[in-house]
């Protein structure tokens, strides 16, 4: 990079926070944007624009008034919606998968078929259309069962059930509300892990590995939620394992996105469990996660910005380079999250510190002060020497504030302590 960059940044929760703060530790940035953002991240400088994630006229005629030199996307509805190819089609540098790419997360039964084709290692799996035809091969399983939407479900389209008549009532239903597909699989049991590529073609890059805690309460109780926290790194997980999910998992990952002409330039999430009979792919998602990237970006020692813009200059990626220091994140979600969430909770005024910064989501200002709006209202995130004295750090934080209507986990990171 020469001249510096003007980048926007679509989306508006907490992950796309991270994202900008990162790109704005850039010596190469003039100016970032972020459509549509939130009061939070207002309320701490950054430029948020107020136009829809999927309002992709207007977003491209924002990039081009403001002579935006790329733009990088957050949130799957937008990719999977097509807004890579709305912006390529008028001649603007966008990094995020194409429509035809997206669909590995854009639809369960299309990332499945991918990794069977590829030898990818996953669970057993049928797609049904029909409730009566997934009610009858409910024989063909044994419980415990998962049962996903096809479609985009913002994390919380997986059910688990234990028994088949609980299946029977989970089909039923899904079906009820509008489901047109959905898909019964084999359950996998054991830790589970994230991992994101930076895919550029043939060339990719690893970013640094993180777990996230996808049930609402401590202990993995609780209904499954978009994430209620993460950490990274995974001291649990040994080198052996570690390679054996670069060797099985992501070189044919990306073999088989080049075979097929996926044209992949964006950010691939793998989702993976570590079964006794190795890794295995729990799913395909095709952006950066939240709220893994709060605690992934901040490791960071190579410059997020540059590395972008060299995929989108065709210039080949350098070795990303980690910091050793670990990182927590904490998700403050709403009361009732994720079924029925409580809005308009007036909230503390959050004082970064040294070691703890805060990563808005759902937020909205009236009068000077934030108030929640529903959801995953923010994060907490530590950065220290240790996963333990990151846990200690956000904990003791979070612990001096006052929250109404509220809640979070306790336990993120125990796992990595044990």
């Amino acid at each position: 990079m020469s001249k510096k960059l003007n980048l926007l940044v679509v989306g508006s929760g907490g992950r796309e926070h991270a994202i900008c703060k990162s790109f704005s530790k850039s010596q190469k940035i003039a100016n970032i944007y972020c459509a549509p953002g939130n009061s939070g991240m207002e309320s701490v400088g950054i430029n948020t624009i107020n136009i829809s994630e999927l309002d992709f006229r207007a977003l491209a005629d924002f990039v081009v008034e403001k002579q935006i030199d790329w733009t990088f996307v957050g949130p799957e509805d937008a990719l999977v919606a097509g807004i890579t190819d709305y912006f390529e089609e008028r001649g603007l540098a966008i990094f995020g998968p194409n429509k035809f790419a997206a669909q590995l997360e854009g639809s369960k039964d299309f990332a499945l078929k991918f990794m069977i084709k590829h030898g990818i290692p996953t669970a057993d799996y049928q797609t049904f259309q029909d409730a009566d035809e997934a009610n009858t091969a409910l024989k063909d399983f044994v419980t415990p069962i998962v049962i996903k939407a096809d479609g985009l479900a913002a994390g919380k389209g997986v059910t688990i059930v234990k028994s088949k008549e609980d299946a029977q009532i989970v089909i039923s239903k899904m079906f009820k509300n509008g489901e047109k597909q959905i898909v019964l699989e084999e359950f996998l049991n054991g830790p589970e892990y994230s991992l994101f590529v930076v895919v550029n073609g043939n060339d990719f890059q690893i970013l640094p590995m993180a777990q996230d805690h996808k049930r609402a309460y401590d202990n993995d109780e609780g209904p499954n939620t978009g994430g209620m926290g993460a950490y990274s790194p995974v001291p649990q997980l040994s080198d052996e394992d570690y390679q054996k999910m670069i060797s099985k998992v992501v070189a044919p990952s990306i073999a088989g996105l080049n075979k097929d002409n996926f044209d992949y330039h964006g950010i691939l999430y793998i989702g993976l469990i570590l079964t006794n009979q190795g890794p295995k792919v729990i799913e395909y998602n095709v952006r950066l996660g939240d709220p893994e990237t709060q605690v992934v970006l901040p490791r960071l020692e190579s410059d997020f910005a540059e590395l972008i813009d060299n995929c989108l200059n065709g210039v080949k990626m350098q070795q990303i380079k980690v910091n050793s220091k670990a990182c927590l994140g904490i998700v403050l979600a709403a009361k009732g999250y994720p079924n029925l969430p409580v809005k308009g909770q007036a909230l503390p005024h959050f004082d970064e510190e040294e070691g703890i910064s805060i990563d808005y989501a759902n937020v909205i200002a009236k009068n000077g002060r934030l108030y929640g709006n529903g959801g995953r209202i923010l994060s907490i995130v530590a950065l220290q020497d240790t996963i333990n004295n990151a846990q200690l750090k956000a904990r003791k934080y979070i612990s001096t504030l006052v929250l109404n209507d509220c809640y979070y986990r306790n336990d993120i990171g125990n796992k990595a302590l044990k």
